[in-house]
């Protein structure tokens, strides 16, 4: 199957190489260092003492990729509006794009019962995508992998268990996503489909909400801000928080809360948020924090502990001009 990435960053870079691997014909969506780099030398995914290589066709113009059967889109939420005009070339009628990004989505109220095809036009403005992609086109893909770009087209894995959820907005069957399922399991990585993906969202939030406005308000790993004691009860709060606002959005959670934890006080990954911080790239505030509490506004779930965190990181994404 011809499978195009676009946004080869870390997870992006990380994906290309496992489908490639599984056997699909792999073409990225890139520019600059980026671009030179994996027209040069393909990409190379270090991960558990192991070196995974692919060499991967690179453009910056899409029309040179062609048609595909599944495209991943793997930029960051305040990047959708930019890549939205550049999508067309890849997509047919068959075509099914995963968005694999942390936070609420853009196509997340699509076929949903109480409030069918509202809007969120804090993440997608103008409806860009949603134009662009349509939602009868669109999946989400929520990624549990530890990434960071060392170089142009090189990214390091931190834990050897990479696991990747992938469902189609709506619900339904898809052949495409499961063909994909299958080229990325055979390039190593653990795969569920489900048609049930804003579970997936709502798991993958908890931790993101336990641990990015910490991680950035100290600018340290999991690990180190795990440590002073006051901390781990505000965490084991914000879970509280987060499972209670899913619930209320009829989101499925059973989470291994002490699991989390534990995994949290062992963890020296940055989060991707912080490096975006550190980095001076735009920050996912929207999409991580301020839209699901906004949810949890209308739902009526009391959220104290992130509202004191998220208004903090606010002022600190503000002041450094990427918010």
């Amino acid at each position: 199957m011809r499978v195009a990435i676009v946004g080869a960053g870390a997870i992006g870079g990380h994906l290309a190489v496992r489908a490639a691997l599984g056997g699909a014909t792999v073409s990225v969506l890139a520019r600059g260092d980026t671009l030179a780099a994996i027209q040069a030398r393909g990409i190379t995914v270090n991960v558990a003492g192991q070196t995974l290589h692919a060499p991967i066709h690179a453009s910056a113009d899409p029309a040179a990729l062609g048609p595909q059967d599944a495209v991943l889109v793997c930029v960051k939420a305040p990047s959708l509006p930019a890549i939205a005009p550049v999508l067309a070339p890849l997509l047919t009628l068959a075509t099914t794009v995963v968005f694999v990004m942390n936070g609420i989505p853009w196509w997340y109220y699509v076929a949903d019962a109480t409030e069918p095809d509202r809007r969120l036009p804090a993440i997608d403005p103008g409806d860009a995508i949603w134009t662009a992609v349509g939602p009868g086109r669109a999946a989400g893909g929520v990624i549990y992998s530890a990434c960071t770009v060392t170089a142009p087209g090189v990214v390091q894995v931190e834990y050897a268990q990479n696991r990747l959820i992938m469902g189609r907005a709506d619900g339904a069957a898809d052949a495409v996503l499961d063909a994909l399922s299958d080229c990325l399991t055979a390039g190593g990585m653990q795969m569920t489909t489900t048609d049930r993906i804003r579970d997936a969202v709502w798991g993958k939030l908890m931790l993101n909400l336990a641990t990015g406005p910490l991680a950035v308000l100290t600018t340290s790993t999991p690990a180190q801000f795990m440590l002073p004691s006051p901390i781990e009860p505000a965490v084991r709060a914000i879970v509280a928080e987060i499972v209670a606002l899913a619930t209320a959005m009829g989101a499925r959670l059973s989470p291994d809360i002490e699991g989390q934890i534990a995994f949290m006080r062992g963890s020296q990954h940055r989060q991707s948020i912080l490096q975006d911080l550190e980095l001076g790239r735009p920050m996912e505030v929207e999409a991580l924090y301020t839209t699901p509490l906004a949810m949890a506004r209308s739902r009526g779930v009391p959220t104290p502990v992130l509202d004191l965190l998220v208004a903090l990181v606010q002022v600190r994404a503000r002041a450094a001009g990427l918010y």
